[in-house]
């Protein structure tokens, strides 16, 4: 992995970002993406290879493992780190579309133009909604996700044994799992901060919302002063005229 590149992506996520997004980031990296590279791949690297059945039927672990793992928490984890990561990605493509915008139209109308937009960072207009729909997005994938892992691992915890009577089984056999007691440690871990990042997103989303109604009142004010000071002009020249016809 390139890890210049990926310094690059996360400076500008967090330029954009506001304080509760540079925390998400944190949280996000910290907690879950390197908890995932370092230590969570390394637990369920063993789990297919010491799931044992007592039983030496041919292909009855093989079937009793797919039947109790459907999905490796390792996929569904990577899956669902991929997932939550892009809209910021968005984002940060959004303001580039914008300064992109503002150099052609620069080069196009010369050195006096007008701006098209004073700070392309700021979240305002279409950036402002790129912003609140990645928010929303991020809270719902983790919100997903959960509710996936909770309909394939109850409760989200692993047994230390599980029973087993699908074909080819000759009866009913004990299966054991491989570290039950690290896995379920870590999965907890994982529900924990996924939980976290949940509650930063409705934060943040709320923060935003409220941000973008002050804006849109600072706006009206701004644009109703230039009618008041224009009114005032209209009275003065008024009133020199009836001095000069006077």
């Amino acid at each position: 992995m390139n890890w210049s590149v990926f310094e690059g992506l996360l400076s500008g996520v967090n330029k954009y970002s506001t304080a509760f997004g540079r925390i998400w980031l944190s949280l996000v990296f910290i907690f879950r993406v390197l908890i995932y590279v370092v230590a969570a791949e390394r637990v369920w690297s063993d789990d297919h290879k010491d799931f044992d059945c007592n039983t030496r039927q041919p292909g009855c672990s093989n079937v009793c493992f797919d039947h109790f793992f459907p999905v490796s928490h390792i996929r569904l984890w990577a899956l669902q780190l991929i997932l939550v990561t892009c809209p910021s990605l968005l984002v940060i493509m959004h303001v580039a579309y914008r300064e992109a915008r503002e150099q052609k139209h620069r080069v196009a109308e010369g050195e006096n133009y007008r701006q098209l937009y004073l700070n392309p960072g700021k979240k305002r207009g279409g950036l402002w909604w790129t912003y609140l729909l990645s928010l929303i997005f991020k809270a719902t994938v983790d919100v997903v996700f959960l509710y996936i892992f909770y309909r394939f691992y109850k409760n989200f915890t692993l047994p230390r044994v599980v029973k087993c009577e699908i074909p080819p089984c000759p009866n009913i056999v004990d299966c054991f799992i491989s570290r039950p007691t690290e896995k379920n440690i870590f999965t907890l871990f994982m529900v924990i901060t996924a939980c976290l990042c949940i509650l930063l997103c409705l934060v943040e989303a709320f923060y935003l919302r409220r941000q973008g109604k002050g804006n849109a009142k600072k706006a009206r004010v701004v644009g109703c002063r230039p009618q008041k000071f224009d009114g005032f002009l209209h009275l003065q020249l008024k009133q020199l005229l009836l001095i000069g016809h006077c």
